[in-house]
């Protein structure tokens, strides 16, 4: 038994030493009893993980092979439209006036403008006496060395006849003239009047075709051109019969009677051209 002893105390000391660093420690590392174990808190920092960044948001990375990021397609080219085949035509059964006496072209256009634009059921106008009257009207407003009505008082009586707003406006290019009514007509609605013969008489251009809508293409060709001649059916000697109304004429026909009209008969600072009465944008 005394040999034992001194083992048994080697082992006492052993066994305190183990229980001192096996201790539990609280967050500060010292031990709970409050006196710092060397030990205890070298374990506590070899087992204690770095808190994160909270303000690092990059992923960690990934090893492994890089790719090439693909490249955005390119959209398809929007293909350009097509020049199709475009029609307009004003005109109804009922609208054509004929004129009442050989004088009255200007008025009969009037009237037949008038039925041409109103598409509320007012009412046609058709009636002789008011035919004359409207007559009076142009040739009071016109400044005409043969007391008549000319193109200028044509476009007042329309725009004081709430049909407007109108104007006389002389183009100096046959095609160009056509482009110019026909774009005219597309845009407000309303029909051209047309001074033909050489500023001898009045037609109405209800409607046109053409190669393109104008709305789209500005370099459209006028293909047709509807025409009301308020002689029909008498037409001239010299320039030829009056078409049926609401007829399709090609430019070659209409360019038989359609001509310059030179500003010797009439007092006017426009300059010679084919002579158009021309709708413009309401105000």
């Amino acid at each position: 038994m005394g040999s034992m002893g001194p083992r048994r105390s080697l082992w006492l000391a052993v066994a305190a030493s183990l229980l001192v660093a096996c201790s539990p420690v609280d967050g500060s590392g010292a031990a709970q009893d409050g006196i710092s174990s060397p030990v205890a808190v070298e374990a506590a920092q070899a087992t204690t993980l770095p808190s994160p960044d909270a303000s690092s948001t990059e992923p960690a990375a990934v090893s492994g092979p890089r790719t090439a990021s693909a490249a955005a397609p390119t959209p398809p080219a929007t293909p350009a439209p097509l020049r199709q085949p475009f029609a307009l035509n004003l005109y109804r059964d009922g609208d054509f006036v004929p004129q009442y006496t050989f004088d009255w072209c200007v008025a009969a256009s009037i009237q037949m403008a008038h039925n041409l634009i109103d598409d509320t059921s007012g009412g046609t106008w058709a009636d002789r006496s008011q035919q004359g009257e409207l007559w009076e009207m142009a040739r009071a407003r016109s400044s005409d060395s043969f007391n008549g009505a000319n193109p200028y008082g044509w476009a007042e009586v329309l725009t004081a006849s709430g049909l407007g707003p109108y104007s006389v406006v002389s183009v100096a290019d046959y095609n160009e003239a056509l482009q110019t009514a026909a774009r005219a007509i597309a845009e407000t609605g309303r029909p051209v009047g047309l001074v033909m013969w050489s500023g001898r008489h009045a037609w109405v251009m209800s409607g046109f075709e053409s190669l393109g809508d104008p709305s789209v293409f500005p370099d459209f060709q006028v293909t047709g051109v509807r025409v009301l001649d308020p002689l029909y059916p008498y037409g001239s000697g010299q320039w030829g019969p009056s078409p049926e109304p609401n007829s399709l004429l090609s430019p070659e026909q209409l360019a038989t009677q359609f001509v310059v009209r030179e500003p010797r008969r009439w007092s006017s600072s426009l300059p010679a051209g084919y002579l158009l009465v021309l709708p413009g944008p309401a105000s």
